[in-house]
């Protein structure tokens, strides 16, 4: 148990010092007298600020809880990603974490819960559209970033890998909504048991 302990204690003490370094990192070339900082906020506010007006707020529940979907899955990979050195962002919004706030948590979201309410409000091919959106993501925005250094690749990944992740993303996000969606409709088409007792209670007293 020792040993485990002292190479606990070890990891610990690391990630601590490779906190420290980051936080030193990112007040001396990240904060908030830099274009590159001011570039996230905005990527993380004006997605936020045009779906407030964009969205259907009659299937908001719905909208919400596919893009919490999209935001959490692609959260899970870019922050592996990051903390795996597969890839880095060299300017962030907030230091303590890995991965990008303005990508994961509002920008890409956003995208897709516009794309999957056009889709599903005028009868289109999701996978298609998502598909070509994630092309844009991987093959266009992402080679911006890299060409403005806010983003790196540090080992082998590459844009395809990208891409892939994205698949797999649109994927599991419309299957999860498609599942939820099915199970909600199926309970609301469900008799509950108190109607027939009220029916058989008025036929009582006909």
């Amino acid at each position: 148990m020792s040993a485990q302990r002292d190479a606990l204690e070890k990891l610990i003490k690391e990630q601590q010092e490779g906190a420290r370094q980051w936080l030193h990192y990112w007040q001396e070339f990240s904060a908030f007298d830099t274009w590159q900082f001011w570039f996230h906020v905005i990527m993380f506010v004006a997605p936020l600020i045009i779906l407030l007006f964009a969205m259907d707020w009659k299937r908001a529940l719905q909208l919400g809880f596919y893009g919490f979907n999209v935001h959490v899955w692609f959260a899970y990979f870019d922050d592996f990603g990051a903390t795996q050195a597969l890839w880095t962002y060299p300017y962030k919004m907030i230091p303590y974490i890995a991965h990008s706030v303005g990508m994961d948590a509002s920008l890409v979201p956003v995208l897709f819960i516009l794309v999957y309410q056009w889709t599903t409000k005028h009868n289109k091919n999701y996978y298609i559209y998502t598909l070509l959106l994630s092309l844009f993501l991987s093959f266009i925005l992402k080679p911006i970033f890299v060409m403005h250094h806010l983003f790196k690749f540090n080992v082998w990944v590459n844009y395809f890998h990208l891409f892939l992740t994205y698949i797999v993303i649109l994927v599991l996000s419309k299957v999860i909504t498609d599942f939820f969606m099915f199970m909600k409709k199926r309970a609301e088409e469900k008799p509950t048991e108190v109607e027939p007792k009220k029916k058989r209670r008025k036929s009582r007293f006909r």
